[in-house]
């Protein structure tokens, strides 16, 4: 299986975490921090004090899956708080791989009036 499943649950561990914990400690940080259980499915993310590193928990119904994703420039937009989980939606989560500010994006285009038709003149309505 290559990603989630529609509907799969996604968290974000606000603060930040040791980033030499592997899978098995990132486990028990989901049980013992959250008092989750990390084998349900749903995906948990984790990022290191710097902000450019993110280590991703999931379990995919065979096995428990470790992802890391270091951004070359910038930093993974994470939560003020420092303690408990914040849930995402699946989008959010996309856009906070891609290292946009899934809190309040913004749209970078805009449409400005009408298009010009072939003669260079905007179109009349």
């Amino acid at each position: 299986m290559i990603g989630p499943a529609p509907g799969t649950r996604i968290f974000l561990a606000c603060g930040h975490t040791d980033m030499r914990r592997g899978m098995d400690g990132l486990a028990a940080l989901v049980q013992q921090s959250f008092g989750a259980d990390p084998f349900v499915g749903a995906l948990w993310f984790f990022r290191g004090r710097r902000g450019r590193l993110v280590k991703c928990l999931w379990h995919d119904g065979q096995g428990l899956c470790l992802f890391a994703k270091r951004l070359e420039q910038g930093h993974f937009p994470w939560p003020v708080t420092s303690t408990g989980s914040v849930a995402l939606s699946a989008a959010q989560a996309s856009m906070l791989l891609e290292g946009i500010d899934w809190r309040n994006p913004q749209r970078t285009w805009r449409p400005s009036g009408a298009a010009p038709n072939s003669t260079g003149q905007a179109a009349q309505p």
